[in-house]
């Protein structure tokens, strides 16, 4: 299965993790308020083995990162033979699951990380049903560590810049790509600023799906100095044509870093966007809250003072 639910559930259930012990344990996340909708990541793909691996890997992510979170994805539909004989649901179908069962409508995340062509029909969807539908996951700066380290990893640029030893192929000039458009590609310069900073090279933006586009890009960057450009996928994989990817690099004869795929910090994104949405919590939620704190400060107190007062039972003796 795609989430961690009880088989024929239609929504995963609650799966808390244990609380961590011991003074050097990482700080808690914020605990999910009961009764909070479901994490529904929007796959703007069909169900198949490249999308399901690389969402498996996110949603383990999400569920590490935020203990508690019921998740689930959401799949465009397909020509029906797959579905038949598979567990995993279209955006619709969880939809309208949730609505048949009085479940709180779940919060839609969509697996891009900028404009793209999916959100026009997610947004419809959700608006049948009164569904919320969070922001793209970016321009953010964990977008730009992802794509910085599937650089670094084909031998397209230094790991950081504090080391400074010279790589033979580092690229001396970066088109981010993306789909989406025109606007995918405006909104990607955001992080396309912050990746320049990063490896101190030029950066520029540019649309796989749009002709031409990253030809232009790589162009410029070439009458600007560039001699080793490089091109780097602002994709997560899903959203788009692995062709698409490989027909760029073959016709602008730039070596291409991987997507971005299931690298940490996109899990990351994916769990503090829908941290974001979530309703603000209730006056009785708060009340209950704060009357819980009280009295784990009650039981700490109390407990000083039991060890103060054996402290003295024992340097009386």
């Amino acid at each position: 299965m795609s989430t961690a639910a009880i088989p024929g559930a239609p929504l995963p259930v609650r799966t808390p993790g244990s609380r961590a012990r011991g003074r050097h344990r990482r700080p808690e996340r914020p605990e999910i308020p009961a009764g909070a909708p479901a994490l529904v990541l929007a796959v703007p793909a069909t169900a198949g083995p490249e999308s399901r691996s690389v969402v498996e890997e996110l949603l383990s992510i999400v569920r590490t990162e935020q203990n508690g979170v019921r998740t689930a994805v959401g799949y465009l539909p397909g020509n029906g033979s797959e579905a038949a004989d598979s567990e995993e649901r279209t955006v619709a179908e969880l939809l309208a699951l949730a609505a048949e069962t009085g479940m709180p409508m779940p919060i839609l995340v969509p697996l891009v990380p900028g404009p793209h062509t999916f959100l026009t029909e997610l947004h419809a969807l959700a608006a049948e049903y009164g569904a919320p539908v969070t922001d793209p996951l970016g321009p953010h700066p964990l977008l730009a560590e992802a794509v910085h380290v599937r650089l670094s990893e084909a031998g397209l640029a230094r790991a950081d810049r504090a080391r400074l030893f010279a790589i033979a192929t580092a690229a001396d000039g970066v088109v981010l790509t993306t789909v989406g458009g025109e606007d995918a590609a405006a909104a990607a310069g955001i992080t396309g600023v912050l990746l320049a900073a990063r490896l101190a090279v030029p950066v520029v933006a540019a649309a796989l799906d749009v002709p031409g586009s990253v030809a232009a890009a790589v162009n410029h960057l070439k009458d600007t100095g560039s001699q080793r450009p490089a091109l780097a996928p602002l994709v997560i994989g899903p959203e788009a044509d692995s062709e698409l990817l490989a027909t760029a690099a073959e016709e602008t004869g730039c070596p291409s870093a991987a997507p971005l795929g299931a690298y940490p910090s996109v899990g990351q994104l994916i769990a503090s966007t829908y941290l974001a949405a979530l309703p603000a919590p209730s006056p009785e939620d708060l009340a209950r809250a704060e009357a819980a704190a009280a009295a784990g400060a009650e039981g700490v107190t109390e407990g000083a003072r039991g060890a103060h007062a054996a402290a003295e039972g024992y340097a009386g003796q």
